[in-house]
């Protein structure tokens, strides 16, 4: 049977992602609804800069996911945590109507329970699943088993985005920046976002979150590490390299953001998963 693979626009861009089928967020700012589909991203970041306004996010309807499922095939989907947005709900609901429609189709939605790099690497866990011949059953086996040991982390270059999101107010933020306090964030586990530590200094930050890395059991020889870089691909690399120097990882990944993990990331952001 023919394999159906789908991701949310939360996953961001790389070779191994380029051609899997978007179901694309929709990012509000001001007026303007922005279809997170071959975005510039560079006229992104600038209209994110010139509001003061909340910048929202609206996750894809149910028949937006329909409209990509195929009757005859395996169905895979991949969607940012449910904890963080309604677009793995929305999937779930997709998948209800289309069997209801459909009864002998098969359909899986993966919740990640992560977002940018972690969901991008999770993407190429199917798509890498499918392409080795795997059934159905050993793709959600597996790739589930891999979601539940994949961590991440980000550390962003501006809080304007958070502040302007309500996620910490603007004394916090204007404290932050007069301080040069850089926190560090990442996943629960469960897929909600919290601070893990909080670091004077950029270059500090970083070179805590590449000492962080060694805090976890991983089985290096066979992990990718993955590196989403919002408008500062320099940066990616220069972490890549460290990162390399350190830790004899099988792969390390550079991704360009999409539309909606530059909303939150913010320019100059930087979201590590492995």
């Amino acid at each position: 049977m023919e394999n159906n693979l789908l991701v949310d626009s939360c996953t961001d861009f790389s070779p191994e992602t380029k051609g899997i089928p978007r179901i694309p967020f929709k990012i509000l700012i001001e007026d303007e609804e922005i279809i997170d589909e071959n975005l510039d991203i560079n006229s992104l970041i600038e209209s994110m800069k010139s509001t003061k306004q909340q910048i929202k996010s609206a996750c894809a309807a149910p028949e937006e996911f329909i409209n990509k499922l195929m009757a005859e095939a395996n169905n895979f989907i991949v969607t940012i945590s449910s904890q963080l947005s309604g677009s793995y709900n929305s999937a779930m609901v997709a998948m209800g109507s289309f069997k209801e429609k459909f009864p002998g189709s098969f359909v899986h939605v993966f919740d990640t329970k992560t977002a940018s790099a972690g969901e991008t690497l999770v993407a190429m866990k199917v798509k890498q699943l499918i392409e080795d011949n795997l059934n159905a059953s050993e793709v959600i086996e597996q790739t589930n088993k891999y979601i539940s040991k994949l961590r991440t982390f980000f550390i962003l270059d501006s809080l304007d985005n958070l502040a302007k999101n309500g996620r910490i107010t603007n004394f916090k933020a204007i404290l932050a920046n007069i301080m040069h306090i850089v926190p560090i964030m990442g996943e629960d586990g469960k897929g909600n976002i919290v601070l893990k530590e909080q670091v004077r200094g950029k270059k500090r930050a970083f070179t805590r979150l590449v000492d962080m890395i060694e805090e976890y059991n991983i089985d290096f020889e066979n992990t990718i590490l993955g590196i989403t870089h919002v408008n500062c691909l320099e940066k990616a690399e220069n972490l890549r390299d460290e990162i390399k120097a350190r830790y004899p990882f099988k792969d390390i990944k550079i991704f360009e953001s999409s539309g909606l993990s530059t909303v939150y990331a913010d320019d100059g952001g930087i979201v590590i998963a492995f």
